[in-house]
């Protein structure tokens, strides 16, 4: 028996990757978001008398933090028979546990598209995911039917992406990110099919090159991230700067009470999301 155990299950969480953290210490947390009053014609007359301005309130947010655990139970026997693959069960079995535990905050934060659930009990505290903290005015439906009810999903187009980046350019955002299922990087790929683009695909090398990890509009640059735990009808254009995984309770592992001839070690987190400004960020919805 080979002493190489083969698992291609995917652990990159690249969206986790690109945040930085903040320390939260309450299981509900708020922060503030504000903004300037649109623009008007400011002209005044020679001596004019001064009145008050009318002042808008900042807009208060909140989130609260989520419990993720895993609990591993190996035998003792398991435990001191000898394995292939690994010197001890419970350290592979523990390091299995600690991947997918990232995987379902991944998932947590742009696999769903779900609203704080305050929890009691009974019943579990969830975080809102990345896709609802997300301003109406920054989300494009796509919509590829042609009838008046409208809503039918359809394919990304590059109209979508130009769409959504203007919006978020005129709300003062500057995205630098353009995250999308797999099977949408291959649509943005073909972007460069459109009339009027050349692509140079023989330079003299043996090499061909179809992949987009940089596109420029005219609203700036997007690098375009692959992730397979993205939502698949869903991809998201955001600035990283605008976001803060937050966490209440870093990864830790304990081991339980012995109820027999086995140990059991527990793994657990309390983590949650954070968006600065829900006009930081957008996203393109209703995708096929």
């Amino acid at each position: 028996v080979s002493d190489i155990i083969s698992n291609i299950s995917p652990t990159k969480t690249p969206f986790q990757a690109s945040l930085k953290s903040e320390k939260i210490s309450a299981r509900s947390f708020d922060w503030q978001e504000d903004e300037l009053r649109a623009v008007q014609v400011n002209a005044k007359v020679e001596g004019f008398t001064a009145s008050d301005a009318t002042l808008s309130a900042t807009t208060l947010r909140s989130n609260v933090a989520q419990i993720l655990e895993k609990t591993v139970k190996v035998s003792a026997t398991a435990d001191v028979i000898k394995t292939y693959g690994r010197a001890k069960e419970t350290a592979y079995q523990l390091s299995k546990a600690g991947e997918e535990l990232n995987r379902d905050l991944e998932h947590a934060f742009i696999g769903v598209d779900q609203a704080a659930v305050t929890g009691n009990s009974t019943t579990a505290r969830k975080m809102a995911s990345a896709l609802y903290q997300i301003a109406a005015g920054t989300t494009v439906t796509t919509d590829s039917s042609t009838s008046t009810t409208g809503n039918q999903a359809g394919p990304l187009t590059e109209a979508n992406v130009l769409t959504l980046h203007q919006n978020l350019f005129n709300e003062g955002a500057d995205p630098s990110i353009l995250m999308v299922k797999p099977a949408d990087a291959k649509l943005i790929a073909n972007f460069t099919g459109a009339s009027g683009r050349n692509r140079v695909i023989n330079d003299g090398s043996k090499t061909v090159v179809n992949a987009v990890d940089l596109y420029v509009s005219p609203f700036g640059e997007l690098k375009v991230i692959i992730n397979r735990f993205m939502k698949t009808d869903h991809a998201l254009m955001y600035d990283p700067d605008m976001w803060r995984k937050a966490v209440l309770r870093p990864w830790s592992r304990t081991l339980l009470a012995k109820d027999g001839d086995n140990e059991k070690h527990m793994i657990v987190g309390e983590y949650s999301l954070k968006h600065m400004n829900q006009k930081g960020s957008g996203k393109i919805k209703n995708l096929s």
